[in-house]
């Protein structure tokens, strides 16, 4: 639970009170509340959940989103053509990107050194000096992130949003994700669906799926853009969600399972992660290293925060000053949440599985080493001059959405006339025991220490 009661914060806590209490005295539905339906299922194969009402057009519900509640059984045909399109480079204008260049199977599919080289910390785009405007998470073990929703813990003063898939959660599903790289001019560069159509009837793609035999590709897909959008979102979201993309095969995991402890750096680095005075990383990333189901430990609540990450001047897009990544806050906007700017600046937390193979960190890519982002927290509020420099603290962030940032949640409340909360040897050990979260396929790549 994030302890932070920001302006922001606040302001969502009387918003909702009042919302309440009009419900409560008969005084008739608020905008931003609506009937709700009575219940709404937030992954594949999950279990049905209760709402209690909606929040613009997300649902609130009753319960606590639980990943061991989702089952899993995609289509194998649906699977193998999802995984043939991941790799196939005439999906993007011009050819040659797939879903591969910017997240590479080798490397636990986080962006490769050669989809990195020259750019800003941001993986390449299909045309010559286009780079994504925001990191590429790694696709392991997406299938259990949630649909866009509600949820408000017995001692949280108001609701917070979870789930939704990139960063700032506009999209609801898989297939409906997959929409974004196609058609971002930064990425796959495809304009619109009928340009997306015309370009694969004219190589010869649209053909090969309509006559593939694999529902829902067929005769629709060489005439109709969306129907082709919507096979390929489908034949994507079977791929990302079969077992080979959930291995649950780190050295963490045969701790879970086994109870064999890990070196005594890592387990030093487990203890530090969940303390809520030090590195108090699980109270956002969060695990269960007592439950022997690893669902239960996917290192990340699936919530939303605002930490202020430095300004990536490499960008090119922060070429122009005025320019801000507002995050959560358009996709409030787009999903008529109340008051949507105060989830400005606000983005998903990412799972830190395989967290040690990525080449850059934080949203913008504007850190290049795990240990720099281990340090970033533990001292960007004693310290902001290392972090921000003359820009400013929370440089990137708007000046007028800079109350959002938490301030509150160890060890970012800290002022500068106090210690940091971690040792360097404490810092140390938490890189020690993020590197025991790589899977077993990936250790190899694995940067030396």
């Amino acid at each position: 639970m994030r302890a932070a009661l920001t302006a922001g914060a606040r302001q969502r806590a009387r918003w909702f009170l009042a919302c309440t209490w009009a419900l409560a005295c008969g005084l008739g539905q608020p905008a931003a509340v609506q009937a709700a339906p009575d219940s709404v299922v937030l992954v594949a194969g999950g279990g049905a959940q209760k709402v209690l009402s909606t929040l613009g057009a997300s649902p609130l519900l009753a319960a606590k989103y639980d990943a061991t509640s989702a089952r899993f059984a995609p289509d194998p045909a649906l699977v193998a053509l999802g995984r043939r399109l991941f790799v196939e480079p005439r999906l993007s204008n011009p050819v040659g990107a797939s879903c591969a260049s910017c997240h590479d199977p080798a490397r636990a599919f986080l962006p490769s050194a050669q989809a990195l080289a020259g750019g800003p910390g941001t993986p390449r785009g299909s045309r010559p000096g286009e780079f994504s405007l925001r990191n590429a998470p790694s696709l392991l073990y997406v299938r259990y992130v949630p649909r866009r929703h509600f949820y408000q813990d017995d001692d949280a003063p108001y609701p917070s949003p979870f789930g939704g898939l990139m960063a700032d959660g506009r999209a609801d599903t898989l297939a409906e994700q997959a929409r974004g790289p196609l058609f971002d001019r930064h990425e796959m560069n495809n304009g619109n669906p009928r340009q997306l159509l015309q370009r694969l009837q004219r190589n010869g793609l649209a053909r090969e799926l309509a006559d593939s035999g694999v529902p829902p590709f067929g005769p629709a897909v060489l005439r109709e853009p969306e129907a082709l959008v919507r096979a390929l979102g489908a034949a994507f979201e079977a791929y990302l969600q079969s077992d080979e993309m959930a291995p649950f095969s780190s050295r963490f995991d045969a701790y879970l399972r086994t109870r064999q402890p890990l070196a005594p750096a890592e387990m030093r680095g487990l203890a530090l992660f969940k303390n809520p005075d030090k590195g108090n990383c699980a109270s956002c990333h969060t695990l269960s290293d007592t439950a022997s189901r690893p669902e239960r430990s996917l290192f990340t609540d699936f919530g939303y925060d605002a930490i202020a990450v430095p300004r990536n001047r490499a960008l090119a897009a922060n070429r122009q000053p005025g320019h801000f990544d507002h995050g959560l806050c358009a996709t409030a906007q787009a999903l008529r949440w109340p008051e949507p700017e105060q989830w400005c600046a606000y983005l998903r937390t990412p799972g830190l599985r395989n967290v040690a193979l990525r080449q850059s960190f934080m949203h913008n890519g504007v850190l290049h080493s795990l240990r720099d982002a281990v340090a970033f927290y533990n001292t960007r509020s004693i310290q902001p001059a290392k972090w921000y420099g003359p820009g400013g603290l929370f440089d990137d962030v708007a000046p007028a959405r800079r109350g959002n940032v938490n301030v509150n949640s160890p060890p970012m409340n800290r002022r500068p006339d106090q210690p940091p909360a971690l040792s360097e040897q404490d810092i140390d050990d938490l890189v020690a025991f993020l590197r025991s979260l790589t899977d077993a396929a990936y250790v190899a790549a694995l940067p030396p220490r």
